[in-house]
């Protein structure tokens, strides 16, 4: 069974850290699990601005775990003020307990712990309430597999994501963006189109009337015009309604790239945009009635909603850290 460090343990881990022994020694002398020895040091290290890194003093730990202790142990019941603001983000915002958690604490100096929000979903459940519709649903049906050659996305010489520029991969540049259709009801032309900048995680969405190579290409030109954010490249879906790369490139002078099929991973930011977005549009449902003002005021909320890959700031924070576009409060 896991238990803290001890005392002696921690005065230990101090003389081990100084001679300059790494995490797995430490982890090794003391018989304890690396990610105990690295989590220890994280949460108890004393932190010294004139220091590159958190300075571990073992009677400072101690002093730091005994209190983390004390103050779990206190039974704290929040006002109805802060179960008020809870129910906002969940129902006109549509955030996650966990997001709504980061931003109690960051903005309100609350400390409501996600797990204790999802329980107060459930008690409002079990009293006939209706929050518990606003939680996302992580539930995916099973499809249909079918066997055989593969048919999907056949063009001969298009670029592989194999060949994108490091830059794309290490996320430090703004401008390289994924992109994917997003289909309602099955059999009908409507869909979305949705954009997502790698970097800072901001998305468009646009409605297309039809999901093929014209309504794409007049899309894409479109928002590169009018969003005055830079693209320098696009990694796409294997669907042949993006076959008309060549001429959005010789249009903007941007470079399009394709992700391998049935490999959704190499597109993971697109990818758990779609999964956020299906929150406004689920699927299977007509989008037929879908206009571009709904379309951007969802695109709109979930790019003001925390991520958690940011440290909780929104891509709307990220884009205005770049300096690329200015956004007003």
């Amino acid at each position: 069974m896991y238990h803290q460090l001890t005392e002696m343990e921690r005065y230990t881990l101090s003389v081990l850290k100084r001679e300059g022994r790494s995490l797995r020694s430490i982890a090794r002398a003391l018989a304890r699990s690396p990610s105990t020895i690295s989590r220890e040091i994280r949460r108890n290290a004393t932190v010294d601005h004139h220091r590159p890194r958190p300075l571990y003093v073992p009677s400072k730990a101690q002093e730091h775990a005994s209190g983390r202790r004390r103050r779990s142990r206190r039974v704290r019941h929040h006002p109805p003020a802060v179960y008020d603001q809870v129910e906002r983000l969940l129902v006109g915002q549509q955030w996650s307990p966990e997001q709504i958690a980061s931003q109690l604490r960051e903005h309100h100096q609350v400390h409501l712990s996600p797990m204790t929000i999802y329980r107060h979903v459930r008690r409002d459940q079990k009293r006939g309430g209706e929050l518990y519709r606003h939680l996302r649903q992580g539930g995916k049906r099973r499809r249909k597999r079918t066997f055989g050659a593969e048919r999907r996305g056949k063009l001969a010489g298009k670029p592989m994501i194999d060949s994108r520029p490091e830059a794309v991969e290490s996320r430090q540049e703004v401008g390289h963006w994924e992109g994917d259709t997003v289909l309602g009801s099955a059999g009908e032309r409507p869909c979305l189109l949705t954009l997502v900048e790698r970097s800072t995680g901001w998305a468009v969405v646009v409605r297309l009337p039809h999901r093929t190579v014209r309504a794409v290409n007049r899309a894409v030109l479109a928002v590169i015009g009018d969003s005055g954010l830079p693209f320098k490249t696009i990694t796409w879906d294997n669907g042949t309604e993006f076959h008309g790369y060549r001429a959005l490139e010789a249009a903007t002078g941007i470079r399009c790239f394709f992700a391998y099929p049935h490999h959704p991973w190499e597109r993971g930011s697109n990818e758990n945009f779609n999964g956020l977005l299906r929150q406004y549009f689920p699927k299977r449902k007509s989008l037929a009635r879908i206009r571009q003002v709904d379309c951007d005021q969802a695109a709109a909320k979930l790019n003001q909603r925390p991520r958690k890959r940011h440290g909780f700031q929104t891509p709307a924070q990220q884009i205005r850290r770049s300096r690329v576009l200015h956004l007003e409060c």
